[in-house]
């Protein structure tokens, strides 16, 4: 009888201990790791927009940025970077076009989450204009471009020659109505 009392227990925190962990890694994980991101400076998460002065521009030396574009798996949109990286000297400000199209039948709300590799990269690309510090809603059929203006900064390590900033674009539709209906 004790036997199949432990059993019963150990089954019982075993099924309780899934949802737990579900929870755990959807609503607890993603803020813990955005607040590491921004406390360490690694990860490859970018800063917000930067407002400073930009700083003189270091002609002696010039860094490739590279760009990769992904749509997370339930984005349906196309959705296309600059064609080519381009070169900068650091302190340079460069504006480069990225690409939308959504060729859905309905309206739809996008937002993009951009990330630099390699992450010790990340806290020197510093945008100025970014389609991804809004929500970008776009109506059925229809195309957008969509432009980054950033510099890299010139203390940037010598090692780094080439930066990858890639953005990764979700469909956040029905999040934006929801938002607005708890608004009204």
């Amino acid at each position: 009888m004790a036997a199949a009392s432990r059993v019963r227990k150990t089954v019982f925190w075993l099924l309780l201990s899934v949802p737990v962990m579900f929870a755990f890694a959807v609503f607890v994980m993603p803020p813990l790791y955005n607040v590491f991101c921004e406390i360490t400076g690694i990860g490859g998460k970018t800063a917000e927009q930067y407002v400073a002065a930009q700083p003189a521009v270091d002609e002696s030396r010039s860094v490739k940025v590279q760009f990769v574009t992904t749509n997370n798996g339930a984005m349906p949109w196309k959705f296309a970077g600059p064609g080519e990286a381009v070169r900068v000297h650091p302190g340079e400000s460069k504006r480069v076009v990225f690409y939308a199209r959504n060729g859905t039948e309905r309206d739809m709300v996008a937002q993009a989450i951009p990330s630099v590799a390699p992450a010790n990269a990340a806290q020197y690309l510093h945008k100025t204009e970014c389609f991804c510090f809004n929500r970008q809603p776009l109506k059925a059929g229809a195309d957008a471009q969509m432009p980054v203006v950033f510099f890299v900064d010139p203390a940037l390590p010598e090692s780094v020659k080439t930066i990858t900033l890639s953005y990764t674009l979700f469909d956040v539709t029905d999040r934006q109505a929801a938002e607005v209906a708890a608004v009204d």
